[in-house]
């Protein structure tokens, strides 16, 4: 006889339920924004990367290429995000950040990090700290993969 799976115990669940926790404590605090949280790490990851092309862009944020392309397209409806061509290759677009993103982005800084506060509060500092270790670890080991 085969032992049941306990789904509530089980790691892809219980992974699932707190990605649910945190976009649901993220779009709480960041309503005002109207800003998803890969919509934030898209125009996060372009103002660290001025000039990224969108393949580079989706493997740096883990996202994928045709789907992140959607995406850009609402951050540049929004005007936060401009697509300029590549001057060595003009069917390649480079990624900008607009002066109305950073300051979108700025904006939100604040209720971002209240969101990470919010979604480790059940833990302790040393849990905290351990907890992202290993969440880190977890992710980078089936990157590596």
């Amino acid at each position: 006889m085969t032992t049941r799976l306990d789904v509530a115990a089980a790691p892809g669940h219980l992974i699932r339920r707190a990605h649910q926790i945190a976009v649901a404590f993220f779009s709480e605090h960041l309503a005002l924004a109207d800003v998803t949280p890969v919509q934030f790490a898209i125009l996060s990851a372009v103002l660290d990367a001025p000039g990224i092309d969108q393949i580079s862009l989706a493997k740096r944020v883990a996202f994928d290429a045709a789907t992140s392309g959607s995406v850009i397209g609402r951050l540049e409806a929004k005007g936060w995000l401009r697509r300029q061509p590549d001057a060595a290759d003009r069917r390649r677009k480079l990624l900008v950040v607009t002066s109305e993103g950073e300051q979108a982005l700025h904006g939100m800084q604040q209720a971002v990090a209240l969101v990470q506060v919010q979604i480790l509060s059940p833990l302790s500092p040393d849990e905290q700290a351990r907890f992202v270790d290993l969440l880190a670890r977890l992710v980078q080991g089936h990157e590596a993969a």
